[in-house]
């Protein structure tokens, strides 16, 4: 079946080929060619495709369209790609010279406006004559019409007459009884005062000297010719039409913007003799481009049949050597071996095969065993998210939120925050040395230690307190407790830095020890200030000495508490994120949501570093003041 498919079908795309060629200009009938056009490259497009397929399969073959696409698509494509960016370059640039023009034109006319507007009426007159003189050559024909206190045109027999209400200050293009004018409308208290250029084919000849030929809206002629071309490069400096909208205001209607188009039509020489101005010479420019093309089309060219050469030389041995193998593999005779010649790539790759057989089976035992590790550390991360508080506690006083992004499938980052018997809340957060599994469970440990140490303090202090109030919870002890216990029951060099402290909420303010964490981040009333630290990391020494500060949280402050996978990712620059931009972007954000703002200092930090995996794993929490 594919065998007769394959013998019909060219005669189907010859019996199509020659119907267009006899519609399309034979007997000319267009639409009818139309029609046929469409299953004839369908049915050509097809063709090509069977007959490409049989023929690559050998590799000589496929070795010799790789040299076409090597050696000449690519010059195809830079000529095709150089003729049409010059093209839309040219275009382009010429269209923003003469749009650029107009708004300059424009332009000119506000001080003009504005002068006559803000002039008494007795000396409007001699502000109009001065004005005349200063646009006479650049802007003929020009009107203008003050309105409010009394009318006054300029020149006397102008008339314009005063512009509709609703007109406010503009300065642009307009529109009048199918008209285009440069326009500028000044407004000094109740006088408004509006200044008119019409924009006809004079003005359109001499916008911008040497473009080319220039047309505002869809239909008419153009104003002015489009110059010669460059002598010699005819067929390159061609003819180079564009259209680009043009903002129109209508006299009638007061701002009722509406769109039309101007046309320019330039060649690439013209728009290089205006753009350099200086007297280049457009020749030796166009000559030396292409001259630098030339030379490096030439040389890719060469440079793309010698490599063809020599990979047709030792390719095809060393292929046939690795379709023998695989026969060899995939009966399962992983004792064969290929023979290597030569001590290239391909012959590295023949080595690479030989011991590749050798290693199948440990590679099978290996991804196996990884694929057990990996289903471990899967559920580790699970369990350590179970460790994270789930709900946060509801306060009075402040709304507190913490999230932890793991760099990994586990965290060494920490935080927690409680609500005590008392009302009151104990928050941390902390940062273990190192990553992976044995940070994870390092952080574990703190958690731990920190809950026990936490309820025998509360005990305590019940106890202390003989029925009465309770004692206040020492936040330095409760820290120099956790070194020791890190310190006795961990490795020397583990150790964390952390951060702990309890707010009450009748007083509303923070008492915290920080032990070498980085300092928390208070804002108020539109600045920043840190929490200063007040000991060494926990875990590193036997015995350390803390200190507790207290800080009043008052209604509107923000406390951000971060671990340095916040402040250190760096940029392309190896310009770190830092502790001043983490406050510049919590300080626009300061009023929104505590949830909000981490998700704008994770996406900050996100879009500084642009890595596509977290450097460190990121965790902040943010207390806030309820109002």
């Amino acid at each position: 079946m594919s065998a007769r498919r394959l013998v019909t079908l060219p005669r189907a795309f010859l019996a199509l080929l020659i119907l267009f060629v006899v519609l399309q200009w034979g007997i000319h009938a267009t639409g009818s060619a139309i029609l046929i056009f469409f299953p004839l490259v369908g049915t050509g497009a097809t063709l090509s495709f069977r007959l490409i397929r049989k023929s690559i399969w050998r590799l000589r073959n496929r070795l010799y369209v790789t040299y076409v696409f090597i050696g000449v698509v690519p010059i195809v494509l830079i000529l095709a790609l150089t003729l049409v960016g010059t093209y839309i370059v040219t275009g382009q640039v010429a269209a923003y010279l003469v749009s650029a023009e107009l708004q300059r034109r424009a332009a000119a006319l506000v001080s003009p406006a504005r002068a006559l507007s803000e002039a008494k009426p007795s000396d409007r007159a001699a502000v109009a004559v001065q004005i005349g003189r200063i646009l006479a050559q650049r802007m003929p024909h020009l009107e203008i019409v003050v309105a409010g206190d009394q009318t006054f045109h300029y020149p006397p027999d102008s008339k314009l007459a005063p512009p509709p209400a609703g007109w406010k200050d503009y300065t642009g293009n307009l529109s009048k009884s199918g008209v285009y004018y440069s326009a500028a409308f000044v407004k000094t208290g109740n006088v408004i005062a509006a200044a008119l250029a019409p924009v006809d084919d004079d003005v359109l000849k001499n916008l911008v000297p040497g473009i080319g030929a220039l047309r505002i809206g869809a239909e008419g002629p153009f104003a002015g010719t489009v110059p010669p071309a460059e002598p010699g490069w005819e067929r390159l400096d061609f003819t180079t039409p564009w259209g680009n909208d043009l903002h129109l205001e209508d006299w009638d209607s007061p701002q009722s913007s509406r769109t039309s188009i101007f046309f320019v039509t330039t060649r690439p020489s013209a728009v290089l003799r205006t753009v350099f101005s200086n007297g280049l010479d457009t020749a030796q420019v166009v000559t030396f481009v292409f001259v630098a093309l030339f030379v490096t089309l030439v040389l890719v060219q060469l440079g793309s049949w010698i490599i063809g050469i020599s990979l047709t030389r030792t390719v095809t041995g060393a292929v046939h050597g690795l379709y023998e193998g695989t026969q060899r593999i995939a009966k399962g005779d992983f004792s064969w071996r290929i023979p290597v010649k030569g001590k290239d790539q391909l012959a590295e790759l023949g080595k690479s095969f030989n011991n590749m057989t050798a290693q199948i089976e440990n590679l099978v035992v290996i991804a196996k065993e990884k694929e057990r590790l990996e289903s471990e550390v899967e559920i580790a991360g699970e369990v350590q998210n179970q460790l994270f508080p789930r709900a946060v506690p509801e306060m009075r006083t402040i709304e507190l939120v913490g999230v932890c992004q793991a760099a990994r499938m586990v965290s060494g980052d920490y935080y927690d925050y409680l609500c005590l018997p008392d009302g009151n809340l104990a928050l941390a957060i902390g940062d273990v040395a190192g990553k992976g599994i044995s940070a994870a469970l390092l952080m574990a440990s703190i958690q731990s230690i920190m809950r026990t140490q936490l309820a025998a303090g509360l005990a305590r202090s019940a106890a202390a307190g003989n029925g009465h109030s309770p004692a206040r919870l020492s936040t330095s002890n409760m820290v120099a407790q956790l070194n020791r216990q890190l310190y006795a029951n961990t490795a020397p060099e583990k150790y964390a830095t952390f951060f702990f402290g309890v707010y009450e909420e009748q007083s509303g303010v923070l008492t915290y020890t920080n032990a070498g964490h980085l300092p928390p981040l208070l804002l108020r009333d539109g600045n920043s200030q840190r929490l200063e630290v007040t000991g060494t990391v926990v875990g590193a020494f036997p015995v350390s000495h803390y200190e507790e500060q207290t800080v009043q949280i008052q209604p509107g402050d923000m406390l951000i508490a971060y671990t340095d996978g916040i402040t250190e990712p760096e940029n392309a620059y190896g310009e770190e994120f830092g502790a001043d931009r983490l406050s510049e972007t919590a300080l626009r954000y300061q009023n929104s949501e505590p949830g909000e703002v981490v998700a704008r200092i994770m996406e900050a930090v996100a879009q500084w570093s642009a890595a596509p995996e977290l450097p460190d794993d990121m965790t902040v929490i943010i207390a806030k003041g309820l109002r």
